[in-house]
């Protein structure tokens, strides 16, 4: 197996991490890109059937799966995730205030968080996407809170930013792509530090 690739995920064996990892990015690239209205017309309120059925439902199925194999950390994630995804759906475009909304964000934020802190053993893209959502989250909340649409579009930013974490985390297994940076492990082996 090449080296660059996480161990225990070959090129032909995807599997539920895999397809929620997928779900996931896909789902934050929506919502993300929606936020920052980068595309003329396209708004986070059009990411309502992804987030409902993609990051939702396909997400917390993944994750019972997940949990069903005694994996902790990511049936926590995908079903914790699929529940947040799954409620902002259907609950998008009902009339609540924007306090309402900003709460609903940091509340989840602070699952984001959570796993962030959690995901210590695994790999740099799930630490990343966790830690980038956590962000995100924040960012959208204050905005909520402070009717700030600036604040908003970089809370959009920073979900793509974790959705192509999570795309990539589960696309370079099973694709065969690189998991490392060059000369990380090189570095760590001979005793280097970060402030070194």
């Amino acid at each position: 197996m090449d080296n660059d690739v996480s161990a225990g995920s070959t090129a032909a064996t995807p599997s539920v991490s895999t397809l929620g990892q997928l779900a996931l990015g896909i789902t934050l690239l929506a919502f993300g890109i929606g936020h920052t209205r980068v595309i003329d017309g396209v708004t986070a309120a059009d990411a309502v059937s992804i987030a409902t059925y993609v990051g939702g439902i396909a997400l917390f199925v993944a994750g019972l799966f997940a949990l069903r194999r005694d994996d902790g950390l990511t049936g926590t994630a995908f079903a914790g995730l699929g529940a947040f995804w799954f409620t902002w759906g259907v609950g998008a475009g009902d009339a609540v205030s924007a306090n309402a909304v900003g709460l609903f964000l940091l509340l989840f934020a602070l699952l984001a968080l959570t796993l962030t802190l959690a995901a210590g053993g695994a790999g740099t893209f799930v630490r990343g996407t966790y830690g980038a959502m956590f962000v995100a989250l924040v960012l959208l909340a204050v905005a909520e809170f402070g009717d700030s649409a600036g604040l908003a579009k970089a809370g959009g930013w920073v979900a793509v930013v974790a959705g192509v974490l999570a795309w990539y985390g589960a696309t370079a297994p099973v694709a065969g792509l690189r998991m490392a940076w060059p000369g990380r492990g090189r570095a760590a082996g001979r005793g280097v530090t970060a402030a070194g």
